[in-house]
């Protein structure tokens, strides 16, 4: 086949295409942060209430309920996956180091779930949310890094503070259930610091973002 000369016009978009796909992967619509974030919050806060106004008696109930939700969603997004595996596009740097992140993130977060459920020698539950709220802002700060998304980055240790603070919760409140109670408000709070803010704050900033690209064409 005879090579096609490209005219001044074509090779001009082809740049502009390779731009714009560059900006896309130093970009992140937040709205995973933001759906992952606000279903973390409101775990904790009815958990709070559960444990408070004693709704339920198991007051894992609504842990156990986004356990669930969490688990049929990865098993949905492995058969897309598995599905669109031979129409799989070409990945870019980013993405794959974004999908080796995402496993190893959700791995070590099996881990101390599972550790967390061990009955005789396992880590309580009070600590092991704080563990997960350190593994919250080592994923962030790494995003937050990738991206160059400055917001993410001061969030990540700022999440790492309140990990460090809430491992010293110790019977502050007595009554039954009293110290799990309060680390579900210091969970819901490092939440809403780690991901739900900086998820809105992306969201914006891509949206901004998306507007600038659309005037410019």
């Amino acid at each position: 086949m005879e090579e096609k000369n490209l005219s001044e016009q074509e090779s001009l978009q082809i740049i502009q295409q390779m731009i714009n796909t560059a900006k896309q992967e130093q970009k992140d619509d937040g709205v995973g942060w933001i759906i992952w974030g606000w279903l973390l919050f409101f775990a904790s806060i009815f958990t709070w209430l559960n444990i408070q106004y004693h709704w339920f008696k198991d007051i894992a109930l609504f842990w156990n309920v986004f356990g669930i939700c969490v688990a049929l969603y990865w098993i949905y997004r492995i058969i897309i996956y598995a599905r669109g595996r031979s129409r799989e596009k070409v990945k870019t740097y980013t993405a794959d180091l974004f999908a080796k992140l995402n496993s190893g993130f959700f791995i070590f977060l099996l881990l101390i779930i599972f550790s967390m459920n061990i009955p005789v020698r396992g880590v309580p539950p009070a600590k092991g949310f704080m563990l997960l709220t350190g593994l919250y802002g080592f994923w962030i700060l790494v995003y937050g890094t990738a991206l160059n998304f400055k917001p993410s980055i001061v969030c990540a240790y700022i999440t790492w503070a309140i990990a460090f603070a809430g491992l010293f919760i110790y019977k502050i409140d007595p009554t039954e259930g009293g110290e799990f109670k309060l680390v579900m408000l210091v969970h819901a709070l490092a939440v809403l610091v780690g991901y739900i803010i900086p998820g809105h704050l992306a969201n914006k900033e891509f949206k901004k973002l998306h507007r600038k690209d659309k005037q410019s064409v």
